[in-house]
């Protein structure tokens, strides 16, 4: 048994690591490309973004629907048949689903197209919007069929092709987004609509690259052939509906935080323009502020916790399914401690070096700006646990729970939305979606330690540490940063950048050393630790 945990345990580190490592590159790129993009688009760059980040906000929602959670079923599915010794049941699902989801792409791609005017209107900023959300049409049109093959890679335990594709559909979008900005604003009209429109084509081109990495893999590995040949008398379409009902309550699940920043967009502009006289461009450089803005980091910290608490998924639900349920629970403890052993340093080492950053990225906060900056980084931490405890409850088999978890969260959110932006302005729609996510997080979490009996005291208990160590880390960096920001203040774009690196180094050496030295990283990276410990000379 022991022995089967730990090939477990390895199994999910090197997917974890693969995973890790390309959502972090993926979301790093994603985030890195702001800093010229926002430099050239000059004085129009906060509305520019905020305008980007509307048009993203709907066509994250309309990927979301359109891919209907498929991918971690599909994941779910082949990683049960496999267990079954039922691999011709696996590629029979991928074909039914690969010819799905080429004719679901194609609905959702030309309902985005054509209420791109009305979705513009509803969001308060009207016709500038229209030409940003029909652009993003042309991505929703394959990304469903590509995220059917990314599920296959991640059911059969084999995430390499899965991290490859990942970091080749970002890296190509970057390049295209930043040569098309720098033509149009640099050398070209200097038309910022056209170079934002162009910006967000890019996912299209993005996604082609990935396709044909996918692709690649498919036929390096000899899948290929077998996806598409083989015929047998399986009945696909009872499999097909079978994984939808699995999907379903992933995209309801899955889709809270997405739809919290869509309520967000429909809700702020509209509402402070009832009560306030802002003009419409002082209110979208608001909207930038809190929600473009912070967006791009948050989203890094959170595409790497889901990614460490996500890859332990397909094992979760192999364990139930054998009936197994010390290990389901020892699995979801694991997962849970790792996301916060990454998270809350993470989450305060950011917010510590909240000025300097944003400098970065953005150039000199103001009040406001950071204020806010602030606010939506400590909520990265709800963020995290709710973006992880939904699949996991669902691994379980818990589909109805869920999505009744997450409709109590929309309700509170919905409640508590306008008279939040009545009270606290543009503080409020992160102080309304902080606490309507707190309430599907308490249930999810009882209802998975009622039926794992997973051990809770383990989990306070290395929370803890990882809290001290945390606070003792933010000692040492506060410190730091104050010596360091006497001699060198990190005022430009440059020397903020290296107050980032020595202090962010500063700060992941000590909580690193610490966590080695009081063994608190051998629960989850076991002998890896010992030879880091090693390498380190760490008594």
């Amino acid at each position: 048994m022991s022995h089967e945990n730990n090939h477990q345990q390895a199994q999910m580190l090197r997917g974890t690591a693969w995973l890790t490592a390309s959502n972090f590159i993926s979301r790093l790129l994603g985030a890195i490309y702001i800093i010229p993009w926002y430099i050239w688009m000059g004085s129009y760059a906060a509305t520019a973004n905020g305008l980007f980040t509307m048009g993203y906000n709907i066509y994250a929602w309309f990927l979301l629907v359109s891919t209907a959670g498929i991918p971690v079923a599909v994941a779910k599915q082949v990683a049960k048949y496999n267990t079954m010794r039922e691999e011709e049941h696996s590629f029979a699902l991928i074909r039914s689903f690969l010819s799905f989801m080429t004719g679901l792409g194609l609905v959702f791609a030309l309902v985005l197209y054509v209420f791109a005017p009305w979705l513009a209107d509803l969001s308060g900023v009207g016709k500038d919007l229209i030409p940003i959300m029909q652009s993003l049409a042309w991505a929703v049109l394959i990304f469903p069929s590509m995220s059917v093959i990314r599920g296959f890679f991640q059911g059969m335990n084999n995430l390499k092709p899965y991290a490859m594709s990942q970091i080749a559909e970002q890296v190509i979008r970057v390049i295209w987004m930043l040569m098309a900005t720098f033509f149009i604003m640099k050398m070209g009209s200097g038309d910022y609509l056209s170079a934002v429109t162009q910006s967000t084509f890019a996912a299209f081109v993005g996604m082609v690259a990935s396709f044909a990495v996918l692709i690649y893999f498919l036929a390096q590995e000899g899948l290929l052939k077998r996806v598409f040949e083989t015929r047998d008398k399986i009945n696909s379409k009872r499999l097909l509906v079978d994984t939808i009902k699995e999907a379903i309550p992933f995209i309801l699940t899955g889709s809270a935080i997405q739809l919290f920043q869509i309520l967000d967009q429909m809700t702020f502009i509209n509402v402070m323009s009832w009560f306030t006289d802002y003009s419409q461009k002082q209110l979208l450089v608001m909207f930038s502020y809190f929600s473009a803005n912070p967006n791009k980091i948050t989203m890094i910290l959170i595409a790497v916790a889901t990614s460490i608490g996500g890859v332990g998924i397909p094992l979760l639900t192999e364990n139930y399914v054998k009936g197994d349920l010390k290990a389901a629970g020892k699995l979801v403890q694991d997962n849970l401690t790792m996301l916060l052993a990454f998270l809350l340093p993470a989450t305060f080492g950011a917010v510590a070096v909240a000025k300097p950053l944003y400098t970065v990225f953005y150039g000199q906060p103001d009040s406001l700006a950071l204020g806010l900056f602030i606010v939506a980084m400590l909520q990265t931490v709800i963020l995290g646990l709710y973006t992880v405890l939904s699949p996991m409850i669902q691994a379980l088999f818990q589909n109805r729970k869920a999505i009744r978890y997450f409709f109590y969260g929309v309700v509170v959110k919905l409640v508590l939305q306008i008279p939040f932006i009545l009270v606290f302005r543009s503080y409020g729609p992160l102080l309304s979606t902080t606490i309507a996510l707190m309430v599907p997080i308490v249930l999810m979490y009882r209802e998975i330690q009622t039926i794992t009996q997973f051990n809770r005291t383990i989990i306070f208990k290395r929370t803890l540490l990882g809290s001290i160590l945390t606070v003792v880390m933010l000692l040492g960096v506060l410190i730091a940063g104050l010596i360091l920001g006497w001699i060198f203040p990190p005022n430009g774009r440059v020397s903020s950048m290296i107050y980032i690196i020595v202090i962010g180094g500063l700060g992941v050496a000590i909580y690193g050393a610490l966590g080695l030295w009081l063994r608190y990283f051998d629960r989850f990276i076991g002998g890896q630790a010992a030879r880091l410990r090693q390498k380190f000379r760490i008594k």
